[in-house]
């Protein structure tokens, strides 16, 4: 490491004033950082605490969260492609196709981010910092597996320039980056994204009777039918995959979805990370996890629809809850900040998925949709908080 900052060092003068790139200094400045800690304080008046963990810190260790999902999301795109063919395949083989699936959409996403952001740090001359590292890893993970790269990349550049850049850079951003990226997706590509995408065919064709279909895909269309949503999910698949959506499978996530969300087990575990490390508020995760189950038991004891009669645990565990409730909702720039804010952001988060999934069969999800929409909310919903707070501490020093 010693060679490394000897050589960042020797080209530095290079990208300071005055030098031949010198309006390249903050792409110098990024690297630089990323590699090593920076060497300098801020110079902004008022108390400041020190601390171990900084940006870059944090933003690795949601990385490090999310590698369970990316590591079986990996798995999952090959097993469902042998799945999908009728074949028997080894382990081996299944890790191969998802990695060769997978792993070009990560490298676009960080590519063409890290590309976009670094030309307008250039032109703005402002800083980099790692926020992007985060993005570029969620991204991919909310694409199905047979997304085309061209599309990775149009959303890519759409999220970094109008979801962040437009308000100023990384904790300026109203709406979550990532999750403005798949939207983008859905509203403009919306028969590509939401058709038979959701399984890695390749060259081949698919048995009789499979056809991808997501979960909530299916309670839609049994919803259309009159049809009992638990009782079609049972049904669904021959010899080649019984019992392929089970409550079990559900919950591990060997199903068809977006390559990093379907295991809840996995979500799971990031959460695990995130909440003992203190980078991820537990109080947000349980709310979304909490505010569904309980819409879901609301809806069953309306029980108008198969939809609203679908028990409340399944929705814990099909589409994308569990990952919006861990890497999505818990952004700490678009998230509400007060702790008692955190208790309603999540539990409305929660609680609007369900909704729009039982109201809305022509879109079945719902997480996006309501953390997007929460993102616009939480600074009202703190604004209410502060508000309160200040009304009782000023109701107790009048006393």
């Amino acid at each position: 490491m010693q060679f490394l900052r000897d050589q960042l060092d020797k080209i530095k003068p290079h990208f300071e004033k005055g030098g031949k790139w010198e309006k390249f200094y903050f792409i110098y400045e990024a690297h630089d950082t990323l590699l090593f800690s920076p060497n300098h304080t801020t110079k902004a008046k008022g108390v400041q605490i020190r601390d171990a963990i900084d940006m870059k810190r944090m933003m690795m260790t949601v990385i490090i969260a999310m590698i369970p999902c990316l590591l079986f999301g990996i798995y999952n795109v090959g097993y469902q492609h042998f799945l999908a063919l009728g074949q028997e395949a080894a382990l081996m083989d299944m890790i191969l196709v998802g990695a060769i699936q997978v792993l070009p959409i990560v490298v676009v996403s960080y590519v063409v981010g890290l590309g976009t952001e670094f030309a307008i740090a250039t032109i703005r001359q402002h800083p980099i910092n790692e926020g992007f590292l985060v993005t570029g890893m969620l991204i991919p993970l909310v694409m199905p597996p047979d997304i085309p790269l061209w599309q990775v990349a149009l959303a890519t550049v759409f999220a970094v320039v109008i979801a962040k850049e437009a308000f100023g850079g990384t904790g300026m951003n109203v709406l979550n980056v990532a999750l403005t990226a798949r939207a983008f997706l859905y509203f403009a590509y919306p028969s590509q994204i939401s058709g038979d995408v959701w399984t890695y065919l390749g060259d081949g064709s698919a048995v009789s009777g499979y056809s991808g279909a997501t979960p909530l895909s299916i309670g839609a269309n049994a919803v259309t039918n009159g049809e009992n949503v638990v009782a079609s999910l049972g049904s669904y698949g021959a010899g080649w995959a019984d019992n392929l959506f089970s409550f079990s499978n559900l919950f591990f996530g060997f199903i068809p979805g977006c390559i990093g969300e379907t295991s809840t087990l996995m979500c799971l575990i990031g959460a695990a990370i995130l909440i003992i490390t203190g980078v991820g508020s537990w109080k947000i995760i349980t709310g979304v996890f909490g505010g569904a189950y309980l819409m879901g038991l609301l809806m069953n004891a309306i029980g108008v629809n198969e939809f609203m009669l679908m028990p409340a645990e399944y929705h814990l565990v099909i589409g994308g809850l569990a990952f919006g409730a861990v890497y999505m909702a818990t952004d700490p720039v678009t998230a509400s900040q007060t702790e008692s804010g955190k208790w309603v952001y999540g539990i409305l988060i929660g609680m609007l998925t369900v909704v729009i999934r039982v109201f809305n069969p022509a879109y079945p999800e719902g997480i996006m949709l309501a953390i997007l929409l929460m993102n616009v909310f939480a600074p009202l919903i703190d604004y209410f908080v502060v508000n309160a707070n200040k009304k009782r501490r000023l109701q107790r020093a009048t006393v």
